[in-house]
């Protein structure tokens, strides 16, 4: 383990690695390649004290890397213990002077040490991915409150919890819910989850999804993706929600939807992806078949019941990488991915660099009207405005090299007047 002023990480050996391939995602990240390059020119982000708390990947490094040629003075700590990529954070602090504290595996103590050092940067500006940096700022770190200028989340977790905090009138400063922009929700969501989460799956247990049952638990737009992903590969989906108009929509996309209860003794496979507490509780654990899988792709593990199944089990072994298995009495075996952590990001890599583009791009771009309208804003949660979710989705058309239609003048005086009719 590196310990410096720098940063916290692994190893400094691993800085090649990680440039090498912090430098290959760059080459899926048109948009915020496109972004950097005005920033390093206006700098619109000079002299902003900036904390970051996410999940050191090489996506995440490059959006480390834009925030930086705009201007600003930034430090990063990891937003999960087990999502870190040790050879990016050496990079990170090593070959491009950020600096970044984060060791995978590592455990609670150090998980919170590490938000607390990136505070101790006495920040005017926060990025979050889950929240867990602003609820330490405001729960120990709550002298630092008065320089906060605003902040930025990533995952629909964290939104969760600011609006908790926003109606709970504890929220000390505006935030931008970047998860919001559907240039962010409607593709990282779907798209990168629902491979990510896939590739992991495959990667942690090498096993055939044809042919098999797959529970989704949870039918956003994270759960559209594994859903989607499973299904393109062969697998029997079965859905389990709440919501009755998202279980209306699961039905129609063609998948079964029944309590979760009765898919628990149906499941090969379950993947929570809810935001919620316990999904996955006892009862569901009692029913699963010998051999089942479980894996969790929301933020936190809070969405399997952990000690349940740890009381279930009479015995407990790691079998594979991230694969740990719990015997259960009666000889029963169920098997855990990544102790319960974020599967896609704990046994792979995350979602793709191209998809993480746009979601990077609407972060960045969050940064800059942050600090030009904070003023203008009250300690809520805000979406980033329609126009500059529309500014990155044509910018990542042009980057595919795709063209798309304009209005001419008459169709747009059609579509403003209520004149015309039959």
């Amino acid at each position: 383990m590196t310990t410096s002023i720098r940063g916290d990480f692994k190893d400094a050996s691993l800085t090649p690695r990680g440039k090498d391939r912090i430098e290959w995602a760059a080459k899926d990240m048109p948009v915020l390649r496109l972004i950097r390059e005005r920033f390093a020119k206006d700098q619109p982000l000079k002299g902003v004290r900036m904390s970051g708390c996410l999940h050191i990947t090489t996506e995440t490094a490059n959006l480390a890397i834009t925030l930086k040629a705009g201007g600003a003075d930034l430090v990063l700590c990891a937003s999960n213990p087990l999502s870190t990529q040790d050879d990016v954070a050496a990079a990170l602090v090593n070959e491009y002077g950020i600096p970044t504290f984060a060791i995978k595996g590592e455990d609670e103590e150090i998980y919170y040490r590490h938000i607390n050092a990136v505070l101790d940067h006495k920040p005017n500006m926060t990025m979050d991915d889950g929240c867990d940096l602003v609820s330490t700022l405001h729960s120990t770190r709550t002298e630092l409150l008065p320089n906060i200028i605003g902040g930025m989340e990533e995952t629909t977790t964290g939104v969760i919890r600011l609006k908790s905090m926003e109606k709970g009138g504890v929220l000390k400063f505006p935030v931008l819910a970047v998860n919001d922009s559907d240039t962010k929700h409607m593709f990282d969501n779907r798209y990168g989850t629902g491979q990510s989460s896939i590739d992991a799956i495959i990667r942690a247990t090498n096993i055939l999804l044809a042919g098999r049952t797959v529970v989704v638990f949870g039918y956003g737009w994270c759960g559209r993706g594994v859903a989607s992903r499973a299904h393109g590969m062969g697998a029997n989906v079965i859905v389990i929600e709440v919501d009755p108009v998202r279980a209306l929509e699961a039905v129609m996309d063609g998948y079964r939807v029944m309590p979760g209860v009765e898919a628990a003794a149906l499941g090969d496979l379950f993947v929570t992806v809810t935001g919620d507490l316990n999904v996955i509780d006892k009862h569901h654990l009692e029913r699963m078949k010998n051999g089942a899988i479980i894996a969790n792709s929301g933020h936190f593990n809070d969405e399997i019941n952990i000690p349940a199944l740890e009381q279930l089990a009479v015995n407990k072994r790691r079998v594979r990488d991230f694969v740990d298995e719990y015997t259960y009495g009666d000889g029963r075996r169920v098997h855990l991915l990544a102790e319960g952590r974020l599967v896609n990001l704990s046994a792979a890599e995350g979602h793709p660099a191209s998809v993480m583009d746009m979601s990077f791009a609407n972060q960045a771009l969050g940064a800059e009207y942050m600090l030009v309208h904070a003023k203008e804003m009250q300690p809520r949660v805000y979406t980033l405005p329609k126009e500059l979710d529309q500014e990155i989705a044509l910018l990542k058309l042009q980057a595919m090299g795709i063209t798309i239609d304009t209005l001419t003048p008459e169709q747009e005086k059609y579509l403003n007047s209520w004149e015309s009719g039959t």
